[in-house]
């Protein structure tokens, strides 16, 4: 694939970064997943010895816009001018309290939005299905609720490659959406019971005698304890309590002849396991809220900023909550460690993120490009929605940047600033917008502010080079925005 257009000039300098960009994922946090954490694995600052303390602006940590861009970036799928001028000026307290509040969504936007996504799943096209999510994601003005969406998305892994059905992906899709911020367990009973999961993990297979252990190994390892916390005889076990689920129709059945009522040892106990009292022991093991504080840390905090103390403390106090997701999102968002410079473009954005924070803060989401051709974009870039590369999902961190999936990234933020992501070609008015945001006519003082609004504040080395360069094309201000979107500096929030 070749860089086109005003992005060419930026390609060779993407790729030099690349290795610098990837050394951004969060290795050390893979030591909290295995269970074989050791405090040398992480970079412990002082500032992060009290973990989870509310965020209070200060002289040394004030509230600024590089905080709300932060903010956004995140947890969300970032913001336009106008909601970061409005957050700004309203605090963070209020800020917060938006962005977790979920602001309930106009009726006719989930009438909407529940047309097209029955359409979509009942179509023969899984880009349909696709373009249906990324919809939502422009559209919502709950952007951390699909934010999480796509993370359980990516810890229950689940591929319609296996399940053949997007109808079924679909439904455990809104699964994600309904119960992703509710408490743990219930997420996880109604997911391991969803037809495409079972149907994905061989649960028909599983009977009494014949025991199938995909489904009690990817429960253990991957959705609840993590390896290191149980043993291959459990797994055997497990899978053992698992016996008789199974999907008629397309709807999860419980099959009573295939049970396996034998007295069974799981996790050192012992006695006649049912699969519900079996996830009901799973979540209530302690390494079960370790693997969902790490997988809340992986998704909203970058490996620098969290200390083993800190993961160990927000599981302990999942555990108190009875794994209240939200509980565990509101510290997290709350804390001074998430507003911490250790946490600020210090992660790697992945495809999909960076593909609808583009359009959304540019202002973009009400009037965006054909979103199956967003979808497909998400591909080139590493991130096939429900296509999931394996049963652990996509690694995220340095493995979203490769030479291949870096010049895509300048190609797709060359079409964005060009307008030829849309057909017939729309060029967006990127002058209106700076103009609208006060910026002063010259292009300098335009690219000073596209850089405010994508970084939260100006970078003037990046702003130098990019004018300088900008100057050279006949794309002006468009060749400018497309530099910012491929800058190394842009891949990381």
């Amino acid at each position: 694939m070749r860089a086109s257009g005003s992005a060419a000039c930026w390609t060779t300098i993407l790729l030099f970064a690349c290795e610098r960009l990837r050394r951004c994922a969060d290795e050390p946090l893979a030591a909290l997943r295995s269970g074989t954490t050791n405090q040398s694995h992480f970079k412990i600052q002082k500032v992060h010895q009290m973990h989870w303390k509310p965020y209070k602006p200060t002289e040394a940590m004030p509230w600024n816009l590089k905080r709300v861009v932060h903010l956004h970036r995140r947890a969300g799928f970032a913001a336009p001018w106008a909601q970061l001028q409005r957050d700004l000026a309203d605090g963070p307290e209020l800020a917060l309290n938006r962005l977790l509040g979920g602001n309930e969504p106009p009726e006719q936007f989930e009438d909407l939005a529940e047309k097209i996504g029955n359409a979509a799943a009942g179509s023969n096209n899984p880009q349909r299905l696709k373009a249906w999510w990324l919809w939502r994601m422009l559209k919502t003005n709950d952007p951390l609720t699909e934010r999480l969406t796509l993370m359980w998305h990516n810890h229950f892994a689940t591929s319609n490659r296996k399940v053949k059905s997007l109808a079924l992906m679909h439904g455990q899709n809104e699964i994600f959406r309904r119960l992703g911020r509710g408490g743990f367990g219930e997420l996880l009973s109604s997911v391991v019971k969803h037809p495409a999961m079972l149907i994905w993990l061989d649960a028909d297979s599983n009977r009494k005698g014949k025991p199938n252990e995909n489904l009690s190994r990817e429960l253990m390892e991957l959705f609840t304890l993590a390896p290191g916390n149980y043993s291959e005889a459990d797994v055997r076990e497990a899978a053992r309590a698992l016996a008789g689920w199974t999907v008629i129709n397309d709807k999860f059945e419980d099959r009573k002849a295939r049970h396996d009522n034998a007295e069974l040892t799981i996790l050192g106990k012992s006695q006649p396991f049912t699969a519900d009292q079996l996830l009901e022991l799973l979540t209530q093991h302690p390494a079960t809220a370790n693997r969902i504080a790490w997988r809340i840390c992986k998704t909203l905090i970058s490996r620098d900023a969290v200390s083993e103390s800190a993961l160990k403390e927000l599981a302990q106090g999942l555990t108190a909550s009875g794994l209240d997701i939200n509980w565990a999102v509101t510290t997290v968002l709350k804390s001074e460690l998430f507003f911490s410079d250790a946490n600020i473009r210090t992660k790697v954005i992945g495809p999909t993120e960076w593909i609808v924070g583009a359009i959304r803060c540019l202002g973009l989401g009400q009037t965006p490009p054909k979103t199956m051709a967003l979808a497909q974009w998400a591909v080139r870039l590493g991130q096939n929605l429900f296509y999931p590369p394996n049963v652990g999902g996509w690694s995220e961190g340095r493995s979203w940047l490769s030479s291949r999936t870096i010049v895509a990234r300048a190609n797709f933020a060359n079409a964005l600033a060009s307008g030829t992501l849309w057909n017939p070609r729309q060029a967006p008015n990127l002058d209106q917008l700076a103009t609208d945001g006060g910026a002063a006519g010259d292009l300098e003082s335009k690219v000073n502010w596209l850089c405010e609004l994508l970084h939260g504040e100006a970078l003037p080395k990046t702003v130098d080079a990019v004018v300088a360069a900008s100057k050279k094309s006949d794309l002006g201000f468009a060749s400018a925005a497309a530099m910012l979107l491929s800058r190394p500096e842009y891949q990381l929030g």
